[in-house]
């Protein structure tokens, strides 16, 4: 901290005792220019150790992980602690009040040296019980070496056996879940000691105060009262059509669906079983896997690819180190690493990476143009000071990549890029693509919702700890309609069997990108003469917006503006609204919306469900 006493000094201060604040606001700019160059130097020593703890999980990596955390909460508490000697809270300057603002807010950081260690000892705990969890074959119970990634994935996402289905999620859960049960007592203990250091009454107000607004959990309940409707018509229709596949014995008429049928662990999209649910069966849906193996594509092949989508936008090229320092396929020498894909920011120019075990397949190559939004996102604001150098707020980050995607998962794209030919996109074809994209965005938003709902009432006492398990439940059920495929109880511990609760990840930015992507969609569309409501020839579902020098230049505009400035100014650059709405998500789905009615009441399918009865508290 050498240099900080140095500059303290050199501005009238006096170290170690009452101290006068600074004479002026062009000093106080002068020292955070200092302390952003020393951040981002901290940062980045950070980041590289969690990037070789978490591609190459050790007891070794661990300690140095750990140790550069520790470093890096205890730099950031000598910040907060020098930022008291300037009179902040009455600049002038808006941006430096900004930067001061968001310095002053420690976070984990603000905990005792020792409670911080054990902080991150029970976060590593959490982390490393995720990956390193195996489960023994269902066939062959001597065989006990099947990962998360790639083998139970698939497993769910094409077996049609009930019973296997069942074996492998109850052994996930039971294994990735209630291990952490008394970690995660002492993660909820110390995350709410950090939020009432940070002047917080507990870790829900902590993270919702990322969204600037204090309303932001109303609009959020108000916006998902607006969807639920067309989500309670597809629930309904794909219980009905699971009653019809797997019988009526193992799907209710009125009750909650099983979760194991769904073709996701968590029940979170339900894509991977478009096949037996689909509409119009006779129609094929679109899914160019097969074309993508027959064309020889590999995961370096699909990265260069979405690099080359951001370029059509005139936005910037993945730089050299991301090829050099990313791990893009997964490693075959035996080491343990979390496979849940994700981008990172090392706080040095140009230095972004990904990591993800990619495979071959469509998803896989729409999470790669996702994942290389962040990158993107990166990229943009990588000028900007320190604090500055995120999202408008955490949805934006993860709203960026998205909207590539839907743009690149058209049939007018996948055809312009040669892996979708002679498509005839009639009305039936549409109503298909449109409900496999509902299984994915419409189907994630009650999900979403409830993983941090979940830990929001956790973190508030709201819930006693000896019900933990079932609140969880309990949320699932009221929320999206599905239940566990067996009885659980408080012997159990379900949520920490999602990577993000384990990992302590909010989730409200998945549900906020959820929705504010589908209106950053529709900006880009009518930038790029793709989208007119009042066209049939350009309907918001098929357009592709690749090539638009328009809307790069309006994503260029948000992003470079990272979170220099409040999301509204943000959204405004892009879209020239200031709101969060649900109006988008609605006009995309509408003739989605129109057919399910119909169909559901033709074939007097019940909508809503009863409660479940799959939980139990003692």
């Amino acid at each position: 901290m050498k240099f900080l006493l140095l500059l303290l000094a050199a501005i009238g201060f006096c170290h170690g005792r009452n101290i006068l604040l600074a004479r002026s606001e062009e000093e106080a700019a002068q020292y955070l220019q200092n302390i952003n160059a020393e951040l981002n130097k901290q940062i980045n020593l950070d980041t590289e150790a969690n990037w070789a703890y978490t591609t190459n999980i050790t007891a070794a990596n661990e300690l140095v992980k750990n140790e550069e955390s520790a470093k890096t909460a205890k730099f950031m508490k000598q910040i907060a602690e020098d930022l008291k000697q300037f009179d902040w809270q009455n600049f002038q300057d808006p941006d430096l009040k900004r930067q001061f603002k968001k310095l002053a807010k420690l976070g984990y950081a603000a905990l005792s040296e020792k409670d911080y260690d054990k902080l991150l000892s029970v976060l590593s705990m959490m982390d490393s019980n995720y990956a390193k969890v195996r489960v023994c074959s269902y066939i062959d119970r001597m065989s006990c070496d099947l990962q998360l990634e790639p083998e139970l994935t698939e497993i769910l996402t094409t077996s049609r056996d009930p019973e296997e289905l069942e074996y492998y999620w109850q052994m996930w859960y039971d294994k990735a879940g209630t291990p952490t049960r008394e970690s995660f007592e002492k993660y909820i203990e110390l995350n709410t000691k950090a939020a009432k250091l940070n002047n917080f009454t507990s870790g829900a107000e902590l993270w919702l105060d990322e969204y600037d607004d204090e309303t932001m959990e109303q609009q959020l309940e108000d916006i998902y009262s607006e969807i639920r409707p067309l989500y309670e018509q597809i629930h309904g229709y794909v219980r009905w059509r699971l009653r019809q596949f797997y019988g009526n014995k193992t799907v209710p008429e009125k009750g909650p669906i099983p979760m194991h049928l769904l073709g996701n662990m968590w029940a979170q999209t339900w894509g991977e079983i478009a096949s037996i649910i689909s509409p119009f069966p006779d129609k094929p849906l679109i899914d160019v896997t097969e074309e993508m193996v027959r064309q020889g594509y590999d995961a370096e092949k699909m990265f260069h690819m979405a690099d080359e989508f951001f370029q059509s936008l005139n936005l910037k090229k993945l730089p050299k180190a991301f090829w050099e320092k990313s791990i893009i396929e997964k490693p075959t020498d035996g080491r343990d690493l979390i496979c849940h894909a994700s981008a990172w920011d090392f706080f040095i120019i140009d230095d972004v990476r990904i990591k993800q075990c990619t495979r071959v397949n469509q998803d896989q190559f729409a999470t790669v143009h996702h994942e290389q939004g962040h990158i993107q996102y990166f990229l943009q604001y990588q000028h900007l000071p320190n604090v500055y150098r995120t999202g408008a707020n955490p949805g934006f980050h993860e709203a960026v990549g998205d909207v590539l995607a839907l743009s690149f998962s058209t049939p007018k794209h996948l055809e312009k890029i040669g892996l979708l030919k002679d498509y005839k996109m009639d009305e039936e074809a549409r109503l298909n693509k449109l409900f496999l994209t509902a299984l994915d965005k419409i189907v994630f938003l009650p999900f979403a919702f409830t993983m941090d709902k979940y830990r929001w009432a956790l973190f508030r006492g709201e819930v006693s700890s000896r019900k933990w398990n079932c609140a969880f439940w309990k949320l699932r059920e009221e929320y999206s309609g599905i239940e566990p495929p067996i009885v659980r109880t408080e012997k159990d511990f379900d949520a920490p069997a999602k990577y993000h609760v384990s990992a302590d990840v909010e989730y409200l930015r998945y549900l906020v990108s959820f929705i504010i992507q589908f209106q950053f969609y529709k900006s880009a569309c009518i930038k790029a003469g793709e989208y007119d409501p009042k066209n049939p020839e350009l309907p918001l579902d098929n357009c592709d917006f690749y090539g638009s020098a328009e809307a790069g230049k309006a994503f260029q505009a948000m992003l470079s503006m990272g979170a220099s400035k409040p999301w509204p100014d943000a959204m405004e650059a892009f879209t020239g609204e200031r709101k969060m709405s649900g109006k988008a998500i609605a006009e995309y789905f509408e003739p989605l919306r129109v057919w399910l009615e119909a169909e559901n009441q033709r074939n007097n399918v019940h909508i809503g469900w009863s409660k479940s009865n799959k939980c139990r508290s003692y």
